[in-house]
């Protein structure tokens, strides 16, 4: 493993308060502040938006099984400590292209059997679909939540985002889940800037306007409370805090707000219904269980996307 090179993962984590990170990431997130202060605000303002969702669909809409797309490494309540916290027996299956991640996520879960962490690529999604270890843990004819959180923005155009979406849309039962999370703006030149910005630093990244990203969510329709700032999506202030803030990034980006005005960065956030079910019928008996469960359950895909109304996009989620 290389610690001279920056890991993307590994900066989100430092942002998050991690402490899995080596001074080439923590230059890599202090480089990136320059250009983007408002990064720091929505690393942390996504991932607690990650615990309230998670909470929601295990608590609330009876989600037993999770698959966590792009998970990156693991912090303070993870996915699966907040799905088990709330349903004991819920099972969750990370995916991650990172190699540090996947080594970070098998020790933290080495005793966890309703637990996996596996490394692919999202835009492979079939494949994950049908690992093993996905077959393992996921039962494709009872609900499932597919998390997609701050991905929406690495999948550019070229990798058809569509493609992988309905993909997985094809393969949950009624009653499953989408959560997906957008990096958006209004401005065609802020959203070039941002993507060039991007770039040089290395990630692969398309900030969309709101009207792509519904144009790619096609067939969703907004639940209550409907599009709204991730802040404002179900708002909890006892819900657990973070960790404390890195001290270095949060003095650079006070600075850097204070010479440029302060940014409001907020990230709206909307949770949508899947219209037509989200089910695949198999011939004979497979049909008749699947029609019965279309007519019992509500056929529910809901996603998140995040921006700021001032125009201003803020690059990192959960």
């Amino acid at each position: 493993m290389r610690t001279d090179i920056p890991s993307p993962a590994r900066g989100y984590g430092w942002m998050l308060g991690g402490k899995d990170n080596y001074e080439a990431d923590r230059q890599f997130v202090r480089q990136m502040l320059k250009n983007l202060p408002e990064a720091l605000d929505a690393a942390r303002e996504n991932r607690l938006f990650l615990y309230r969702v998670v909470r929601h669909l295990a608590a609330e809409a009876g989600i037993r099984q999770f698959i966590d797309m792009g998970c990156g490494l693991p912090t303070d309540n993870n996915v699966h400590q907040v799905a088990q916290r709330f349903a004991p027996d819920s099972r969750v299956v990370y995916v991650d292209i990172d190699p540090i991640v996947l080594a970070h996520g098998r020790a933290l879960l080495a005793d966890d059997d309703s637990t996996t962490v596996i490394r692919a690529d999202i835009r492979q999604v079939e494949e994950i679909l049908d690992h093993p270890e996905t077959k393992r843990l996921i039962d494709f004819d009872e609900p499932v939540a597919v998390l997609f959180l701050s991905v929406g923005h690495m999948l550019p155009d070229k990798d058809d985002p569509r493609r992988i979406l309905q993909t997985v849309i094809d393969r949950i039962a009624p009653g499953g889940y989408i959560a997906f999370t957008q990096a958006t703006s209004d401005d065609p030149a802020h959203r070039a800037l941002m993507n060039s910005q991007l770039s040089a630093y290395g990630l692969t990244w398309q900030t969309r306007s709101p009207q792509e990203v519904q144009a790619l969510l096609a067939g969703l329709e907004p639940v209550a409370p409907g599009l709204v700032d991730v802040n404002d999506w179900r708002p909890d202030p006892d819900q657990p805090p973070l960790p404390p803030r890195p001290r270095r990034a949060e003095a650079l980006r006070r600075r850097l707000q204070a010479q440029q005005g302060r940014l409001r960065v907020r990230r709206p956030a909307a949770q949508a219904r899947l219209i037509t079910g989200p089910w695949q019928a198999h011939g004979g008996a497979g049909r008749a269980k699947a029609r019965r469960r279309h007519r019992r359950l509500a056929e529910r895909t809901r996603w998140m996307r995040f921006t700021a109304p001032d125009g201003r996009t803020s690059p990192e989620g959960g």
